[in-house]
C-alpha cells in the first residue's frame, strides 16, 4: 500500500513514516521543508495552507495518514487553518482515488475550550463528512509535551508549567496506532487511546530538567477559567483501561 503521511518530520508522524516502513508500505512524506525520516520514504515539499505540492504528492496513494498541525492557540485561526487544510486535503484525495484517510486528534477537545482544540474539532467534522472515508483516532498528549512546554515557557532561570492532569503516551505507540488503523477499512470514530498512568505536568517537567541537566525554579502556574476547570476534573484523559498503551513515561524518559 502507498502510504501520504502529512506532517511526515514532526513528532509522531516521523514515527509514522519509520512504522509504515517496517510493515512494507510505500511511504511519502509530505512536509513544508519536503524533507523524510528515513531516506527509503519519498520526501515531499507540501504547504496544506495553500495546496502547494499536494496534487504531486497524492499521486498513487492509497491512504492519507494525516498529522499536520499549525503553530496558533487562536480559537479563530485554528479553526480557520484546520478546515481549509482539510477540506483541500479531503477535496485533492478524492480526486487522486485515495480510499482511506485517517486523522490524528486530540483526546477532550470537545470537553476543554482551548483555541487549538476548536480548531481540531473544525478538522474532525471536515474529515468525516468529506469525500473520503475517514477514521480519526484521538491521543491524550505525548511524551514529548513536557520538553515542549520546557522550551516554550521560560523566563530566563525560571520555567512556567500548566499545573494539569495529563496521561503522556509516547508517540511511536500513537504511530502504531495510526498505521494500524490505516490497514483497515474506514470507521469513523475510533476509540481513544493514551498512556499508562495519569501524571501531573510539572513532575514530568522537572524530571525532564533533571534528565537534561538543566537547572533553575519550576513554578507550576494554574490554569485559568474553564479550561483550567475542565483538565483538573480530567477531560483530557482516557480512563478506559483498554484505551492506554505503554510504555510509562519513566521508562520512555529512561531511554
Amino acid at each position: 500500500m502507498r502510504i501520504l503521511v502529512t506532517g511526515g518530520t514532526g513528532v509522531v508522524g516521523r514515527h509514522v513514516v519509520l512504522t509504515a516502513l517496517a510493515r512494507g508500505h510505500e511511504v511519502v512524506a509530505a512536509s513544508r521543508g519536503g524533507g523524510s525520516p528515513d531516506p527509503r520514504a519519498t520526501g515531499r515539499r507540501v504547504d496544506l495552507g495553500t495546496g502547494d505540492g499536494l496534487a504531486a504528492a497524492l499521486d498513487g496513494v492509497d491512504t492519507v495518514i494525516d498529522c499536520a498541525h499549525v503553530q496558533t492557540t487562536n480559537a479563530a485561526k485554528a479553526v480557520r487553518w484546520f478546515t481549509e487544510a482539510t477540506t483541500r486535503l479531503t477535496n485533492a484525495a478524492k480526486a487522486a482515488g485515495v480510499r482511506h484517510l485517517v486523522v490524528l486528534s486530540i483526546v477532550g477537545i470537545d470537553r476543554i475550550p482551548l483555541g487549538y482544540y476548536k480548531g481540531k474539532l473544525a478538522q474532525e467534522k471536515v474529515a468525516l463528512e468529506g469525500p473520503v472515508p475517514a477514521t480519526v483516532v484521538r491521543a491524550t498528549q505525548f511524551h514529548e509535551f513536557a520538553g515542549q512546554m520546557l522550551d516554550r515557557m521560560r523566563l530566563g532561570p525560571v520555567h512556567l508549567m500548566p499545573a494539569m492532569r495529563v496521561q503522556p503516551i509516547a508517540a511511536a505507540e500513537v504511530a502504531t496506532a495510526l498505521v494500524d488503523l490505516a490497514e483497515g477499512p474506514a470507521t469513523g470514530r475510533a476509540d481513544d487511546i493514551g498512556g499508562p498512568s495519569e501524571e501531573y505536568l510539572p513532575d514530568l517537567a522537572r524530571a525532564v530538567l533533571k534528565k537534561r541537566g538543566g537547572r533553575g525554579l519550576l513554578i507550576p502556574l494554574p490554569i485559568p477559567g474553564a479550561a483550567g476547570r475542565a483538565g483538573r476534573a480530567g477531560a483530557g484523559l482516557v480512563p478506559d483501561p483498554s484505551g492506554q498503551r505503554g510504555p510509562s513515561f519513566a521508562d520512555w524518559l529512561a531511554h
